[in-house]
């Protein structure tokens, strides 16, 4: 027997822990279930059997308490289905239903797929910003996954993106530039064009070294475990026996449904009106007046 549990991102599901034997057959009890690979953790096996919950959600800004995280759209299926192929469907299915969809989608790194990103590039202009996999090689103008430079070394800010020309435009905007003291200053351009094509997760729709792009993968990127999470432990699914892909999927509409009932509620609490505990350290300060003046029974 074998416990396995991953869910990961979208459509209007959910997927949890569940047990699965193996007949002498090969097959196994769990309809439609499949051997996938999960993220390196320690203490757990590089491989399970079972689902996936995929899940495009919504950062919902105007919530200013906490962050809130939105199901939008969500998918199950067998454990090797890989999650890259899921992204455009969802872009898909919001721009059909809402003629709407997010302008950026931060992601783990089973969407990495240039293919995926181009596609999601070309036909809805999204940013799909993922961190670059340790054993991506470089190109121009990148020395790092956050940093930019000319041929010399000094660094390059992005200056913006021309759509005619579908070029990304870098160049130097540091007020102590090396440039004057550059043996190549006289032929230099100080400006560089490079195509998004040219690498997906460098330059893509969002280039990787801009400030946008970096606080998107420090700040927003940690919260998609947590929202994970939150399926997973506070709602029990991690507890669940999950032996079919159809019943998975019910299970996943319930859970979508309890975190948007969750946000509706946050989103209509209603205003906090102080307490009368909470002025005790004004009343404190009107008991200690009074004492001042004495007891009035006294006199």
């Amino acid at each position: 027997m074998g416990r396995s549990h991953r869910p990961d991102g979208c459509h209007r599901l959910a997927g949890g822990l569940q047990w699965i034997q193996k007949k002498d057959t090969g097959a196994y009890t769990a309809a439609h279930a499949a051997l996938g690979g999960r993220t390196l953790k320690t203490g757990q096996s590089r491989f399970y059997v079972g689902y996936k919950k995929h899940t495009l959600r919504l950062w919902w800004r105007p919530h200013q308490r906490g962050v809130l995280l939105v199901p939008l759209v969500s998918w199950v299926s067998p454990a090797n289905v890989a999650e890259g192929g899921l992204l455009a469907p969802s872009l898909r299915y919001c721009d059909r239903h809402w003629s709407w969809w997010p302008r950026y989608v931060v992601a783990d790194m089973g969407y990495l797929a240039a293919e995926g990103k181009k596609l999601c590039r070309e036909q809805w202009r999204v940013a799909v910003v993922t961190h670059l996999r340790s054993d991506m090689k470089l190109v121009e103008p990148f020395v790092a996954e956050d940093r930019a430079a000319c041929p010399q070394g000094q660094t390059l800010h992005w200056l913006g993106y021309e759509v005619g020309d579908d070029q990304h435009w870098f160049g130097v905007t540091d007020p102590e530039a090396l440039c004057p003291r550059c043996w190549q200053a006289s032929q230099c351009p100080r400006q560089f064009a490079y195509a998004p094509a040219t690498h997906e997760t460098l330059l893509g729709l969002l280039p990787l070294n801009t400030r946008t792009a970096q606080r998107l993968l420090q700040q927003a990127r940690p919260w998609i475990e947590p929202a994970q999470s939150y399926e997973k432990n506070q709602l029990g699914l991690a507890q669940m026996f999950l032996n079919s892909l159809r019943f998975t999927w019910y299970m996943s509409l319930l859970a979508d449904a309890a975190g948007l009932l969750r946000a509706h509620a946050w989103l209509r609490q209603p205003v906090e009106i102080p307490l009368l505990r909470d002025l005790a350290p004004w009343q404190s300060e009107l008991d200690l007046g009074l004492d001042a003046l004495g007891d009035p029974d006294s006199a």
